[in-house]
């Protein structure tokens, strides 16, 4: 993305920002946007936003989540515009997103991305075995067809899992071949099943209520 935009690019991890000592979390948000600014144009990706901009009034003991989301609103909606900054964040749980960052100016555009198909797998496939040493039988096509319900982190896993089988089985292995992903597919099972489906669907029925104005359960207030 950031390639294809001619930008820089940041990436964090929530929980990267969090720190034992008072007002070091704070101060890291507003050291990752400062840097953002000086180094635009830039991509700031903030993977798991769940884990740094939670639903402030929960008990949290020290209050410091509540502190950081209102650093990270402070830096979105700053006197400081984020001019030639595009601000990018992912979740596995967007119902536990305080709803102040999602309003209209913030970070307030929603792209689900689903479990990825049979052609996708293969692109993924791609990706993780581009520096591998693989056997002539092996063919992504093929092992896109094993992994249905198989998301990236399951892709990765499993070409990490081949490399393993391959030296089990031959620790001068010079290759990793079709046998070997076999294996490794037998070894990691896909995360997307029945029940999380589910799950996620009322997860998604609970953040649309939230986000409802009309609902009852909206606060009264908007930041």
């Amino acid at each position: 993305m950031a390639n294809e935009a001619n930008a820089n690019f940041i990436s964090i991890k929530g929980p990267e920002v969090f720190s034992k000592y008072v007002g070091e979390s704070e101060s890291a948000v507003r050291e990752l946007f400062k840097k953002a600014r000086q180094v635009a144009p830039c991509i700031l990706f903030i993977d798991e936003i769940d884990s740094i901009a939670p639903r402030r009034g929960g008990n949290n003991g020290s209050g410091v989540g509540d502190r950081v989301v209102n650093q990270l609103l402070t830096e979105l909606d700053g006197i400081e515009a984020l001019e030639g900054v595009t601000v990018v964040a992912a979740t596995n749980r967007p119902d536990m997103i305080d709803t102040a960052i999602t309003r209209p100016g913030r970070i307030d555009r929603s792209i689900e991305v689903e479990i990825p198909d049979e052609e996708a797998r293969e692109k993924i496939f791609e990706v993780h075995t581009r520096d591998m040493p693989l056997a002539e039988d092996v063919d992504a096509a093929k092992l896109a067809g094993m992994t249905e319900d198989y998301v990236g982190s399951d892709i990765e896993s499993v070409c990490r899992e081949a490399g393993i089988e391959a030296m089990r089985a031959d620790t001068d292995a010079a290759e990793v071949s079709t046998s070997d992903f076999e294996s490794a597919v037998e070894q990691v099972s896909p995360t997307a099943t029945d029940d999380n489906r589910q799950e996620y669907q009322r997860m998604m029925e609970r953040m649309q209520k939230l986000e409802d104005p009309d609902s009852a359960d909206t606060p009264d207030y908007y930041a």
